[in-house]
């Protein structure tokens, strides 16, 4: 670890947020006399955010708690463009009804990991749409789009990894690095932000805009981006094969995301204390020297802190007592998933999709081949087995030992 005297540097580097920062050194010393205003980016491209945003969230709440202003800006301009860095395909083009309806139920993450208000260190959400909006075309051009290069904007790994794989690029899309630079700019005027934080995706997005700010006014502007973030088995963090893992509840039932964290693998436990928690590093490094059997302990202390953090006290004391009474009690808790079904039935294989606990029809059929499905604790060996609930009844489907909902009649 590197010796930082901010409180910020020194928390973000202790709890393993740092991957690369424009200047270290001149960000430690700004952070360590002033507060210092640093922003986020998300487009609003679904009403809520999945847990891939999470450490990015992390990112503002941990500013907040070492004494600067976290500035979260919402994509309501760029959302209608499509950021090209790490997809091959176009984004899908929103109407600005959804655009805004989407933003304002993501708004309700923040205001539950963050303090918003109009004190010094309270948290600000802005949206793009309010500047980029009244930008005419040609004055972009000429304010903004003489300090870009085409021969650099193709080295990014945005623009360059699309090309090799021979997929579309609009040209929309090409000149998303363009507006977020300009953001960067926009806010460190208007607003005083001297540091956008992201994923290491973002890396030559943020340095445009660290460098439009200073060709542009002068500006000392910082950059910092955070390690890609995958699971110990390599996968990427806010997917499983049933689905994104959704921040807001009407994305995902809090028992369901309860149960993503329980269910992490031993080796991400400590990591994930350090990201998605507040616990002291004492007591995460002796939670994550648990062995065996004892690491689930661990591994409940984290589902229950991030749920309270993300969906609050009682949505994880909730989920925890489903989990609870699932596996400990009558195995009917009264936060599982439930899949209401009509007077025809549904099959087996329909309803595991339905739960979210198989990705497909096919996944569905093979758990079953599997042995691995169960009803009222009962084997089910035909995928197209018909259930039919009767009126007030709860039937239990499960799909091995952790992933359980009821099915009851309509």
């Amino acid at each position: 670890m590197s010796q930082y005297n901010s409180d910020l540097l020194r928390l973000l580097d202790e709890r393993g947020y740092i991957h690369q920062a424009t200047d270290a050194a001149a960000l430690d010393a700004l952070a360590a006399k002033q507060v210092v205003p640093g922003y986020i980016g998300f487009d609003a491209t679904a009403p809520s955010l999945h847990i891939g945003s999470l450490v990015q969230i992390m990112l503002l709440r941990r500013m907040q708690q070492t004494g600067h202003k976290p500035v979260v800006l919402m994509g309501g301009g760029t959302t209608r463009i499509g950021d090209p860095s790490g997809r091959d395909e176009s984004r899908k083009m929103l109407t600005d009804e959804a655009i805004d309806e989407n933003i304002a139920s993501i708004r309700t993450i923040f205001e539950q990991i963050l303090t918003f208000g109009d004190g010094p260190t309270d948290a600000v959400m802005v949206n793009n749409q309010d500047w980029l909006g009244d930008l005419g075309y040609i004055e972009m051009l000429q304010k903004v789009g003489t300090h870009f290069t085409v021969n650099r904007m193709l080295t990014f790994d945005s623009v360059k990894l699309r090309l090799e794989r021979e997929q579309p690029l609009t040209f929309l899309e090409f000149n998303y690095m363009i507006l977020q630079g300009y953001d960067y700019r926009h806010l460190a005027k208007e607003q005083g932000v001297r540091l956008q934080m992201g994923g290491s995706d973002q890396w030559g997005n943020i340095v445009n805009g660290v460098e439009l700010g200073r060709r542009m006014d002068g500006a000392e502007l910082f950059g910092l981006t955070t390690p890609l973030l995958t699971t110990a088995d390599g996968a990427k963090m806010g997917k499983t094969a049933a689905g994104a893992v959704w921040l807001n509840e009407a994305g995902l039932p809090a028992y369901d995301f309860w149960q993503y964290w329980r269910n992490v693998d031993d080796r991400d436990v400590g990591r994930f204390l350090r990201l998605f928690t507040d616990l002291p590093l004492e007591e995460i490094g002796r939670l994550e020297s648990l062995e065996g059997s004892e690491i689930n302990a661990a591994k409940t202390v984290l589902a229950d802190e991030v749920t309270a953090l993300v969906r609050g006290n009682d949505a994880a004391k909730a989920a925890a007592a489903t989990a609870t009474e699932t596996f400990a009690g009558d195995g009917i808790g009264a936060d599982l998933p439930t899949l209401s079904v009509d007077g025809e039935g549904i099959r087996i294989g329909a309803a595991l999709v339905a739960l979210g606990f198989a990705g497909s029809g096919k996944e569905a059929k093979r758990k079953v081949a599997e042995g691995a499905v169960r009803l009222d604790d009962r084997a089910v060996s035909d995928p197209g087995l018909i259930v039919v609930p009767a009126a007030g009844e709860q039937l239990r489907l499960s799909l091995g030992k952790k992933k359980h909902g009821l099915l009851v009649a309509k």
